[in-house]
C-alpha cells in the first residue's frame, strides 16, 4: 500500500483525492498548502489527520510516514519541488508539463540520477486500457504499416487574463506546454529506438502576453511516417487522433481523457467496425493505480508506456516546438 501525500490543494489536488479513494492500492494521507484556508479546507474535505497537514513543503517531504508525493501545483514551481522531494527520497508523480524547459529538464535528470527516486510525469491517459488497446490492433496489423499520424488538442478560453496560468510565460503558460504535451507525447509512443523527432513546419500564434495561443508542426518520426499536431487555447478542435497505416485508418475520438467506456473505430479494405474498451477505473484514477504498482517494485522495469525517459525527450522536442513558432 503506497501511502501519498500531495502538495498543492487546488483543482487537480482535489481530483487526485477524489481518484485515489477508486484503488486498492494506494491511500492519501498528507497534504501540503502555503494558504491556510486551503489547507484546512481540503484536508476536512478528504479527512486528513490534522498532524498530516504540513504548511511547508519541506515538511511534508520529510515526513516518514509518506510514500510518494503528487506535485499538483503551478508548472513554474515544478523544478523545485521535484528536487525538494528527490533529495527526500520521496518517490515522485508530477502533474504535467513536470518542468518548463529542455534546461530544467536536465537539471531533473541530474537531481534524479542522485536519488533513490522513482519518477513519473502525469499524463493520465497513458495508463487508461484503451492505450494498451491501441497498441495491440497495431502490432495485431489490423491496419497494415503506420504511414501518418494526426493529432489535436484545442479548446477556447475567452478571456487571455496575463495572471493566468495559461497565459503567463513565467508560470509556464501556453498552448504547447498546456495540451501540446499530450499528442506530442502520443506520437512519441511509436518512435523506434534512438530514434528522433525531426520536425519539419512549425507555425502558430504568440498573444500579446507573449505566449502561444495557438500552434501546429509537422513532423517525421522513424524517417518514414508523418505527424501532424494542431493545439489551441483559442478554439475548439476534434481533439482525436488518426492513425492511417497501408490497409485501413484507425481513429481515437478520445484519446487524452477517455471515459470508463470508450471506443475505436477502425477502417480496412475488409470492414469497418468500433472496439470498445471498458476501465474500472477512471482514467485518472488508473493512473494512480498503475504509478503506484511502479513504485512498489523493488526496481524501474522496462514498461513501454511509462518510459521516463520519453517525458524529459519530450521536453526536448517541446522546448524547440515553442522557441521556433513561425521560424520556419
Amino acid at each position: 500500500m503506497v501511502k501519498w501525500g500531495v502538495i498543492g490543494a487546488g483543482q487537480m489536488a482535489k481530483v487526485f483525492a477524489r481518484s485515489i479513494k477508486e484503488v486498492s492500492n494506494a491511500n492519501l494521507v498528507a497534504i501540503s498548502s502555503k494558504n491556510k484556508d486551503k489547507l484546512e479546507s481540503f484536508g476536512n474535505e478528504f479527512k486528513i489527520d490534522h498532524k498530516l497537514r504540513f504548511k511547508t513543503y519541506e515538511d511534508i517531504c520529510k515526513n516518514n510516514e509518506i510514500d510518494a508525493i503528487y506535485i499538483s501545483t503551478l508548472n513554474n514551481t515544478h523544478l523545485d519541488l521535484i528536487k525538494l522531494a528527490a533529495n527526500n527520497n520521496k518517490n515522485i508523480l508530477c502533474e504535467k508539463p513536470f518542468c518548463l524547459n529542455l534546461n530544467e529538464a536536465l537539471e531533473i535528470q541530474k537531481v534524479l540520477k542522485e536519488s533513490n527516486s522513482k519518477f513519473f510525469e502525469a499524463i493520465a491517459y497513458l495508463s487508461h486500457p484503451q492505450t494498451s488497446q491501441i497498441f495491440n490492433l497495431l502490432n495485431n496489423n489490423e491496419i497494415g504499416e503506420i504511414k501518418s499520424i494526426e493529432s489535436s488538442f484545442g479548446f477556447k478560453v475567452r478571456k487571455i487574463d496575463p495572471q493566468s496560468r495559461l497565459f503567463n510565460k513565467d508560470l509556464g503558460g501556453g498552448a504547447i506546454l498546456d495540451v501540446g504535451c499530450y499528442p506530442l507525447s502520443f506520437i512519441s509512443l511509436f518512435l523506434e529506438k534512438d530514434s528522433n523527432i525531426d520536425f519539419k513546419d512549425i507555425t502558430g500564434e504568440v498573444c500579446h502576453t507573449n505566449v502561444d495561443i495557438e500552434a501546429a508542426a509537422d513532423l517525421i518520426i522513424n524517417n518514414k511516417i508523418k505527424c501532424k499536431i494542431n493545439v489551441s487555447l483559442k478554439k475548439y478542435f476534434k481533439n482525436n487522433s488518426i492513425i492511417k497505416g497501408t490497409k485501413g485508418t484507425m481513429i481515437i475520438n478520445f484519446p487524452w481523457l477517455p471515459d470508463k467506456k470508450v471506443y475505436l473505430e477502425i477502417f480496412n479494405k475488409d470492414r469497418y467496425y468500433k472496439m470498445f474498451v471498458n476501465s474500472d477505473l477512471t482514467v485518472y484514477a488508473n493512473q494512480i493505480q498503475k504509478v503506484s504498482e511502479e513504485f512498489e517494485k523493488e526496481e524501474n522495469a522496462e514498461h513501454k508506456l511509462f518510459d521516463i525517459s520519453k517525458s524529459f525527450k519530450n521536453m526536448k522536442y517541446l522546448d524547440y516546438w515553442i522557441k521556433n513558432i513561425n521560424k520556419n
